[in-house]
């Protein structure tokens, strides 16, 4: 009588928490439409999968505008509604529309001969287990979404392997990965073993943790720490990074680049802000532990980046060294400083997307992501390329855009606490995240560098190769040039998707950075 009781009660519980999962629940139905589509639709309607999965995004995004002010919890406190959890899945749901518009334009005019229906599937299975990663404080509903999530990439990156780099780049991705959640799920066991508890910010499991050997909870901890790195590729669990960023189509490296990071950071940033506050000693720890992998992480990805030269593999440390700044937001925000993390994450998101929009259009167009691929293509792309460089002046933290006042806060908020405590790795992370910013000017500058102020003999001598770039991206019909007058230079199509967004994503960034009060404002969370 009792179980059946119990059985009843939970039942009960679950049908109450549902209305609470409806955004997530429009991501699930998209994607079982999306996989019918695939098989029945796509033989006469090519496009039915993009554009269920657009209507899906779309739909999950309008749900999410009805639980503005909801501050609740379901599923039996594992899954929680907060403002936290409502900025990051708009950024999250926003960012998987652009990546849907970003694999269709690439498979626009590329014979590729597995369905193309099931990429978009694929994104819609991860971005539910984004989603979730943003609305828990349970480790078990943790590690489930990030396994979604790892393993939507895992079949994103293997998907497209056309040659023996890419196979390798899949390979060493889904192995690493599937070491690390691994190592994950043992420190999980443990933690358990520990508290009996889940939740991580609940005061059983704090004090469990307290009263369990130091030694083992560290090693269980490190554990643990080992999956959430793998997502956000911080220094050591970075290695994966390079390799499957440079071997992946751009549109699977602008949405690994991205949106996972948006997740994994809101999860980091619960787990530090439950922690760094309580009398459990790993909060110390915690701090410690976040501050050393913040700065070794920020100058190992841009001193590396400086050599590289190929784009997507700049990108790829540059990410990298993008992270140990996003750890250093998380020490302001589990001080209190909720809207300077979201405005870092909301610039971060615009700028790596834009950056991804202009490499893909020009990767399309030249057929390389070398930088040296970009001589002289300034003349021939004038207002790509501006935008492309303003963006790079964005990821530098140069005035007058988003990137500047994110990183600008991100400062304040981390000399406020060093003028409170005057703690010594405070002062070290302000030195390091400002020198590391100086360093990454010297790589993002290599792009305005070759595009406006070298020129190939290739191009001096054969004023004729301009016509052999697509009108479709030049806005209009090849023109003749004489020697006598030399050709106007010519600008992708107005009508290129790719294009639109790249300059709308531009102006979005030089917009937060001239009136940065526009996002504060909305971010600022009172309790």
């Amino acid at each position: 009588m009792d179980f059946s009781y119990q059985v009843s009660e939970n039942i009960d519980h679950i049908i109450a928490s549902l209305p609470l999962f409806k955004v997530e629940l429009a991501l699930a139905f998209g994607f079982l439409f999306t996989i019918a589509a695939t098989l029945f639709l796509d033989k006469t309607w090519k496009q039915s999968s993009f554009y269920i999965s657009i209507i899906a995004c779309l739909g999950a995004f309008l749900i999410l505008l009805s639980q503005y002010n909801l501050q609740s919890s379901g599923f039996y406190q594992m899954l929680i509604l907060d403002k936290m959890s409502f900025f990051a899945r708009s950024f999250i749901l926003v960012s998987l529309l652009i990546a849907c518009i970003y694999f269709q334009q690439y498979f626009k005019d590329k014979i590729f001969s597995k369905r193309k229906g099931d990429i978009y599937s694929i994104l819609l299975a991860a971005g539910i287990g984004l989603n979730i990663l943003t609305m828990t404080s349970n480790w078990l509903m943790a590690f489930i979404a990030i396994e979604m999530v790892s393993i939507s990439s895992y079949v994103l990156v293997g998907y497209f392997s056309e040659n023996k780099k890419q196979a390798e780049a899949a390979m060493k991705y889904a192995l690493f990965g599937s070491a690390c959640a691994a190592v994950m799920l043992y420190g999980l066991s443990l933690v358990y073993g520990f508290t009996g508890d889940l939740d991580f910010s609940s005061q059983q499991h704090i004090q469990g943790l307290i009263d369990a050997p130091k030694v083992m909870v560290s090693i269980a901890f490190l554990f643990v720490f080992t999956g959430i790195g793998f997502k956000l590729s911080f220094v050591p669990f970075h290695l994966w990074a390079p390799d499957v960023y440079e071997g992946s189509p751009t549109p699977v490296t602008a949405f690994l680049s991205t949106i996972p990071k948006i997740a994994a950071i809101v999860l980091f940033g619960r787990i530090a802000s439950a922690w760094i506050s309580t009398q459990f000693y790993f909060s110390d720890l915690t701090f410690l532990f976040i501050a050393v992998v913040a700065m070794v992480t920020m100058l190992i990805g841009n001193l590396i980046a400086l050599r590289q030269q190929d784009v997507k593999r700049m990108m790829a440390y540059s990410s990298i060294g993008h992270t140990g700044f996003l750890l250093m937001a998380i020490i302001g925000y589990s001080n209190g400083h909720h809207d300077i993390l979201l405005f870092y994450i909301l610039a971060y998101t615009l700028m790596n997307l834009a950056i991804f929009a202009f490499i893909s259009i020009l990767e399309k167009q030249e057929g390389s992501t070398l930088l040296s691929s970009y001589t002289g293509l300034g003349k021939t792309y004038p207002i790509l390329f501006t935008c492309f460089s303003f963006i790079g002046i964005a990821l530098v933290g140069l005035p007058p855009t988003a990137g500047f006042v994110g990183k600008l806060l991100v400062f304040s908020s981390i000399f406020e606490l060093y003028q409170s405590s005057e703690d010594p790795i405070f002062l070290a992370l302000l030195i390091i995240g400002a020198l590391t910013s100086v360093i990454s000017l010297f790589y993002y500058f290599k792009i305005p560098l070759y595009a406006f102020l070298r020129n190939t003999a290739s191009l001096q001598e054969t004023p004729a190769s301009s016509e052999e770039t697509p009108a479709s991206l030049r806005g209009g019909t090849t023109k003749q040039s004489s020697p006598s007058s030399p050709s106007a230079p010519f600008s992708p199509s107005p009508f290129n998707i790719l294009y639109l967004i790249g300059i709308l994503l531009t102006i979005l960034v030089l917009l937060l950075g001239i009136f940065p009060s526009l996002a504060l404002n909305i971010f600022s969370i009172n309790g």
